[in-house]
């Protein structure tokens, strides 16, 4: 089950009639590919995708299941908005829980052992496979995926502190003193039937925030459940801003990336768009850059990425800038640690962003002729 309803509001403009999940990376993905690529590659044949905030895109995106290879007779990607039923006037999702609460009718009819629950919206690549059996291994009522984070940034996150098996002793949610940095990072497996008649109880609760965090995990530590936490060590990132939506694009330059899309070993799918290959023009000027199919260059590219059907013109210049689908540097124009949205234009002759500037700087309007843009519009 993926968790793909949140707003993701810190990513401003971006998400404004867009759910986070749908938002583009990496030149020709979207957010969801990668936990969907990760389920179709840990053998995982049904995926449910629960949406809620403006999900018509994201919704349409994902119920093509081919995309992912999830189409055959006994698997499927099925979406999973609230609905109202005969005994329950529920029309939104109030929590995490509650989403997986909401659709028990559907969990049920595939009578499952184990239930995978995940994100939506975070960047990386895990054999979920790998994680269930550690679950098993440890007779494990719940499995939680941690990530080792720098302990100045851990106050940022879900802790789980563990004893010397790994075992899951307390959970703090973003403490001002952490006293691990093993973060939740919003990944959990757990034995169904236990799960659901906990998610049971919860429902029926209404002191409770109906969430994963602030209520389920803490009731299973206060039965004394046996909680795991399973350490992932590669490549994870919580694309929740800007700035971090941009780095992450940025890794895809290193060639020693742990995120590296070209393993064939780990494939991350996506949708088939029918662009021409790109056009580098002679006198264009490339150096380290990811430019996908449909892009024209006749200008200079300095460690960038450029989405599908995005341009630079003749004259003009990106420098460690992302240039979302459809996007368009007019000549002569200047662009620096920047972030451009999907459709915009940049006006011949505008300078755009610093490299002096402490924060990537989103352009979702477009910028007229000659104009300087050093702040968010």
């Amino acid at each position: 089950m993926i968790l793909a309803g949140g707003r993701g509001s810190r990513l401003k403009d971006l998400t404004k009639k867009v759910a986070k999940p749908a938002v583009p990376f990496g030149g020709k993905y979207h957010i969801i590919d990668f936990p969907l690529s990760n389920c179709a590659n840990s053998g995982i044949s049904v995926v449910g995708v629960l949406t809620q905030y403006e999900s018509v895109l994201l919704n349409s995106y994902v119920s093509v299941s081919s995309r992912w290879g999830l189409d055959t007779r006994d698997s499927g990607v099925f979406v999973l908005p609230p609905r109202e039923k005969a005994d329950a006037d529920l029309d939104v999702y109030r929590g995490t829980a509650d989403a997986i609460s909401q659709n028990i009718d559907f969990i049920d009819s595939y009578n499952p052992e184990y239930l995978l629950i995940l994100s939506g919206d975070h960047i990386y690549k895990m054999d979920y496979d790998a994680m269930l059996s550690f679950h098993k291994d440890n007779k494990a009522d719940a499995t939680i995926a941690v990530i080792g984070v720098p302990m100045k940034e851990a106050s940022r996150f879900g802790i789980m502190n563990t004893n010397e098996d790994g075992q899951i002793v307390e959970f703090e949610e973003k403490p001002e003193h952490p006293k691990s940095n093993l973060a939740s990072m919003g990944i959990y497996i757990f034995t169904w039937k236990l799960l659901r008649r906990v998610l049971m109880q919860d429902m029926k609760d209404d002191n409770s925030h109906h969430d994963f965090g602030k209520d389920i995990i803490p009731t299973l530590l206060k039965d004394n459940r046996k909680l795991m936490a399973y350490q992932f060590k590669g490549y994870w990132k919580d694309v929740g801003t800007i700035d971090s939506l941009w780095e992450a694009n940025m890794d895809l330059l290193e060639r020693s990336s742990e995120l590296n899309l070209e393993d064939n070993t780990w494939k991350i799918y996506s949708e088939n768009t029918n662009e021409l290959p790109q056009y580098i023009d002679t006198d264009a000027d490339i150096d380290v850059a990811y430019i996908t199919q449909g892009c024209k260059v006749f200008g200079k590219v300095k460690t960038s990425v450029m989405f599908t059907g995005s341009i630079v013109e003749r004259d003009a210049a990106i420098t460690d800038t992302v240039l979302m689908p459809g996007a368009e540097v007019g000549e002569g124009a200047s662009v620096t640690r920047a972030l451009i949205a999907n459709g915009v234009k940049i006006g011949k002759g505008a300078v755009v962003g610093s490299p002096d500037s402490e924060h990537i700087l989103l352009v979702s309007k477009n910028v007229p002729e000659g104009a300087v843009v050093k702040e968010a519009q």
